[in-house]
């Protein structure tokens, strides 16, 4: 029979057991959520900067997808660049004050042809820095969180690459009139804008492995053809590789594709293929007394998993 200090230190002992695999799973657990994978660009997000991308409930809106890791940018700063910002990381700050989203319309802004559409009533002037917002970007800058998000106004409206849009302090807003109503303003894509500005290492652009390795999900096909000769003769054989990847660039083996072969005379011939290891797929030609000169051009398409994917390749007949 156990005595009372035995049963005591039996007692502590399996206390003192269940009590640290409990803090070692909630560690393991911790860590486990502590980053998220973006298999829509092939990176990660991880502690305090994923943190703050989750504070806002329009991040994928105003944030766009990583297409970093948490890198030192060129200069010298520890950031991680979105399609639509850049995260910085201040470590001298107090917790909860550490990150910080890059001034990227003022880095990016330069002046272009100004459009004037001010109106009293659709528009409201911040003295802060000069400039109005109005109509439509006015209702998506208050929606989206406003100074605090954007920052002010450094710009009209204006002309850049063909579309009427107007710089903030952080980003840029552009008017995109051919999308639905509701959806014709846009945040810009002023990351990678900048990324490339600044210098950055191109290699920091390539997908990376989720942090736990776990596989990563499939979201979009990239597909992409070209023949094997440019030209051939009248009477002449022809090979057309099919490359199919997902959207961080790795293969899709087995992903069912058809070329379809457009001839001079009007005829269309379709063939099918079956991706390998490697996400490559061929088709073999062959035909004889074809049009000199002619372009024969094929259409390809892939499907893999209910993803679709498009692309077109052609070559020509020499005279």
């Amino acid at each position: 029979m156990l005595n009372g200090n035995h049963m005591y230190r039996r007692i502590l002992s399996w206390f003192l057991t269940c009590f640290l695999v409990g803090v070692s799973w909630y560690s393991v657990h911790a860590q486990a959520v502590d980053f998220k994978y973006f298999s829509e660009t092939g990176h990660n997000v991880k502690g305090e900067f994923l943190k703050f991308y989750n504070g806002n409930p329009n991040a994928t809106l105003v944030y766009g997808y990583p297409i970093t890791e948490e890198i030192t940018s060129k200069d010298g700063k520890t950031v991680q660049y979105f399609q639509r910002a850049r995260f910085e990381y201040r470590a001298d700050l107090p917790e909860g004050q550490r990150v910080h989203v890059t001034l990227l319309g003022r880095e990016t802004y330069s002046a272009a042809s100004p459009l004037n559409a001010y109106n009293a009533l659709a528009c409201r002037m911040y003295n802060e820095t000069g400039f109005p917002v109005c109509f439509a970007f006015l209702e998506f800058f208050d929606k989206y969180g406003g100074v605090s998000q954007f920052g002010y106004p450094i710009s009209p409206f204006e002309y850049h690459d063909n579309m009427i849009v107007q710089y903030f302090e952080k980003t840029r807003l552009e008017w995109q009139p051919w999308k639905p109503e509701g959806q014709r303003v846009v945040v810009s894509d002023l990351g990678r804008i900048y990324f490339d500005k600044l210098g950055e290492d191109p290699g920091y652009l390539a997908p990376a492995k989720s942090l736990d390795n776990s596989a990563t999900a499939v979201t979009t096909l990239q597909v992409r053809a070209f023949v094997w000769k440019a030209v051939t003769l009248a009477t002449d054989s022809q090979l057309i590789f099919i490359i199919v990847q997902d959207q961080g660039l790795q293969p899709i083996p087995s992903a069912n594709c058809t070329a379809t072969v457009h001839w001079p005379d009007g005829r269309g011939d379709s063939s099918t293929v079956v991706t390998n290891t490697n996400g490559v797929g061929m088709v073999a030609l062959s035909y004889t007394n074809q049009q000199y000169g002619s372009l024969i051009y094929t259409d390809v398409a892939c499907e893999y998993n209910g993803l679709s994917g498009k692309t077109t390749t052609s070559f020509r007949i020499w005279y």
